[in-house]
Order: C-alpha cells, then structure tokens, then sequence
C-alpha cells in the first residue's frame, strides 16, 4: 500500500466516524435522530426529555418504531427546529403507548442519543 492508499483509508475512517444517526420514518421522511436528556417509561406512556428554547411542541417530534422478532426499537426524531430565543431548557413529551403502536408496558429500546446537559 502506498502512502497515498493510507492517506485515503485514514479521510475514508475519519469521515465515516463523522456521520450523523439518521433514521428513515414513512411520515416524515428522513431526519436526525434528537439527542435525548432522558426517557423514562411509564405505566401508560413513554416520557423522552428533549432540548427546548421556546418553541418546541409535542408535534415538532416524529418517531419511527421498528419490530424485529421480540424486540421493539423506538427512534425519534425533530422534524421542525426550535429557533426561538430562550435559554435552553428541559422539556417532557408524552407519547402514549397506543399513539406508538405498542402493547402498555411492551420493553423497547430507545436508539436516540443521550446529550450532555
């Protein structure tokens, strides 16, 4: 391999560990998955804690739910950005388990990330 071919390799691995988590949603198209303060599962909902500035709504957020065998994955994603002015603070969003398409008390897997706070 010549200096070059090492060169190349080093950019390829470097700017594959760049890429952001996107997930696939057949009613919002593509979006970034929402870096996640928190989650919490509840008796009747699942509770994710997100970023705000003012004017995020509980609309704002999409999810994506993927089945594979016993194991339920839940993704959610912004589909409108919060450019308000205010500082940034926690906000609670509730989404049910019927609004998710799942059974109450179903064990999931979050796939979001978790952001610092």
């Amino acid at each position: 391999m010549t200096r070059r071919h090492a060169l190349l390799a080093a950019l390829f691995l470097v700017s594959a560990c760049a890429t952001r988590a996107v997930y696939s949603s057949p009613d919002a198209g593509m979006v970034e998955l929402e870096p996640l303060l928190g989650a919490e599962v509840r008796a009747d909902a699942l509770v994710i804690r997100v970023t705000s500035t003012g004017c995020t709504a509980k609309d704002d957020i999409v999810w994506f739910v993927e089945r594979a065998g016993n194991r339920v994955a839940v993704a959610f994603g912004r589909k409108k950005i919060d450019a308000c002015k205010a500082a940034p603070q926690p906000m609670e969003i509730a989404f049910s388990y019927a609004e998710l398409g799942l059974k109450p008390g179903q064990s999931v897997a979050i796939v979001n990330p978790l952001a610092a706070r």
